[in-house]
C-alpha cells in the first residue's frame, strides 16, 4: 500500500504519481469522504454521484475502487465508463445529479493520474470550496462504510451530450470544410468523432485511438512542440483548419490554414466577438494573465470584461457569480452558460467558430488577422526556490507601473505589460508578457528572466 502523499490535494483537483504518490486506496477512501462531505452540505441521506474515466493505464483500478467507496459510502452511483471531461460534466449537470467525480491526470505524462470533481451543475471542488474538507476526511482515520450500500447503474451520454452542443449552431450553415484533428490518443477522440459524423465536413484524424502510454506525443497542445505534426498535416493534407484538444478533452486549439498554431488568446477574442454578437452587452469573463485583445475586443463590441484568477476552478466560480455568458482562459478552457450550467464546452465553440468563418466566407488566417496587435512571450516557466520572495523582488523593480496582486504580480505599462505567478503544483514561476511590438516585447522579458533566474 502506497502512503497518500498530502501534496496530490491541488487547487483544482487531485493529481499525483501514480503508486508513488497514492494508489487504489485513496480512490477507495475519496468515494467514502466524497458521500460524507456531500451529504452533509446537501442534508441528506443518499447523493447521486455520476463517475467517469480517461484512458490512463491505471484509470480503470483506480475507477474500480472510487465506485466501492462511493458504493459503501451510500451513493446511487452512475458510471458513464471512459469519458471526456466536459462530457463528464454534461452528465452531472443535464441529469440533475448532486454531483461527480472523474478518474483523470488531463494533459499531464503517463505516470500521473488523479481526480476532478464536482457538485451540482458540474460546480468545481477546489481550494476554498471543498477540496480541504475532502484532504482532511482522506487523510484522516474516520472514514466508515455507511449503514445502507448504494446502488450502481450505467449510462450512455455521448450522443446525448453531442445533441445538445449541436442546438447552438445552425448546421446548415456550415462549409464542407476539411479540417484535420489530432485529440493526442486523449478522450477528445471520441465526442469529435460523435460530432463529425453530424457536420458535412471531411475529418481527417490524428492519433484517434485512446492510449494512455501516449506513444506518438504529450497530450499538451499548450506547448507549441506538440502541435507541430498538426500544423505539418493542415499544410500536407490543403486543410481549411486544424483542431487539438488535451488528454481529458476540455481544452482546445486551434491551427490556422496556413498550418500555424493559433494562440489561445486570439482564439478567445475572436469568441468573444461571436458570443457578444448573439448576446450584445453580455459579461465575459477572462484570466488575468496576458492577452490585452481580449479586453479590447469585450469592449469594441459592448460587452463588460470580468478579470478573474488563474485556473478553471477560480474562473467557473467567479463567472456564475458574475452571471457571465461566455469565459475563456489562455491555456485553452472555453465555458458556455448554457441551459443546464457553466462549465467546458469544446464542442459549442468549435461549432460556433465554424459557423463564423462558412458566414464571413473567410479563411481562418484572414479572420484573426484583425486580432493579431499584440506580441506575446508565450507561458515561460522557471524554476524557483523562492517564488514569494521573487515576486516580491519583480514588484519592487517595477513599481512604478500599474500594479494588481489578483493572482501573482500583474504590472502594466504603456507599451508592456505581464504577470508573473507561482504555480499551483510545482517550484516554478510563470512568466506571461505582451507588448506592443516584438522587439519591445523581446526585450522586456529577457529583464525579467533575467531577475527572476539570477
Amino acid at each position: 500500500m502506497t502512503a497518500i502523499n498530502p501534496k496530490i490535494f491541488k487547487a483544482y483537483d487531485i493529481r499525483g504519481v501514480y503508486e508513488v504518490d497514492f494508489d487504489d486506496q485513496l480512490a477507495y477512501k475519496l468515494g467514502l469522504a466524497y458521500c460524507q462531505m456531500r451529504c452533509q452540505e446537501l442534508n441528506k441521506k443518499q447523493v447521486s454521484v455520476v463517475v467517469g474515466a480517461d484512458m490512463r493505464l491505471s484509470s480503470p483500478v483506480l475507477k474500480e475502487s472510487l465506485i466501492k467507496g462511493l458504493v459503501e459510502g451510500g451513493a446511487q452511483v452512475i458510471d458513464i465508463g471512459m469519458s471526456s471531461t466536459p462530457t463528464f460534466y454534461f452528465a452531472v449537470s443535464n441529469y440533475n445529479y448532486d454531483g461527480g467525480i472523474i478518474v483523470s491526470a488531463s494533459h499531464n505524462p503517463r505516470e500521473y493520474n488523479g481526480f476532478k470533481l464536482v457538485r451540482e451543475k458540474a460546480m468545481p471542488i477546489g481550494a476554498g470550496r471543498g477540496m480541504e474538507v475532502l484532504k482532511d476526511l482522506v487523510m484522516s482515520d474516520k472514514l466508515r462504510p455507511a449503514d445502507d450500500l448504494g446502488t450502481l447503474e450505467e449510462l450512455e451520454v455521448v450522443l446525448k451530450n453531442v445533441e445538445h452542443d449541436l442546438l447552438f449552431a445552425d448546421v446548415r450553415k456550415i462549409k464542407p470544410f476539411k479540417v484535420a484533428i489530432d485529440p493526442a490518443n486523449g478522450m477528445g477522440a471520441q465526442y469529435l468523432e460523435a460530432l463529425f459524423n453530424r457536420l458535412p465536413c471531411e475529418l481527417i484524424k490524428m492519433n484517434w485511438e485512446p492510449d494512455g502510454n501516449f506513444p506518438n506525443h504529450e497530450a499538451d497542445p499548450f506547448k507549441e512542440k506538440n502541435l507541430a505534426d498538426l500544423c505539418q498535416k493542415v499544410k500536407d493534407e490543403k486543410c481549411d483548419f486544424g483542431i487539438a484538444t488535451d488528454g481529458d478533452g476540455d481544452r482546445v486549439f486551434f491551427v490556422d490554414d496556413l498550418g500555424r498554431p493559433v494562440e489561445a488568446g486570439i482564439t478567445r477574442a475572436m469568441l468573444c466577438k461571436i458570443f457578444l454578437e448573439e448576446e450584445p452587452g453580455a459579461k465575459i469573463a477572462y484570466d488575468i494573465r496576458p492577452g490585452r485583445i481580449t479586453k479590447d475586443v469585450i469592449l469594441e463590441n459592448g460587452g463588460e470584461p470580468i478579470v478573474t484568477k488563474v485556473g478553471h476552478s477560480y474562473i467557473k466560480a467567479k463567472a456564475i457569480e458574475e452571471g457571465v455568458y461566455f469565459a475563456g482562459e489562455s491555456s485553452g478552457h472555453f465555458f458556455v452558460n448554457t441551459d443546464i450550467g457553466f462549465f467546458e464546452t469544446p464542442m459549442i465553440v468549435i461549432l460556433e467558430i465554424m459557423e463564423e468563418l462558412s458566414e464571413k466566407n473567410m479563411t481562418f488566417s484572414d479572420y484573426i488577422r484583425p486580432f493579431q496587435k499584440y506580441h506575446h512571450s508565450g507561458e515561460i516557466n522557471t524554476q524557483v526556490d523562492n517564488p514569494q520572495e521573487k515576486m516580491e523582488e519583480v514588484k519592487q523593480l517595477y513599481a512604478d507601473g500599474q500594479l494588481n496582486e489578483l493572482d501573482g504580480v500583474s504590472i502594466d505599462y504603456d507599451d508592456f505589460w505581464f504577470n508573473v505567478r507561482p504555480s499551483n503544483t510545482e517550484p516554478l514561476l510563470r512568466l506571461n508578457l505582451e507588448a506592443t511590438s516584438q522587439e519591445i516585447m523581446e526585450r522586456e522579458r529577457d529583464k525579467l528572466l533575467e531577475i527572476i533566474r539570477r
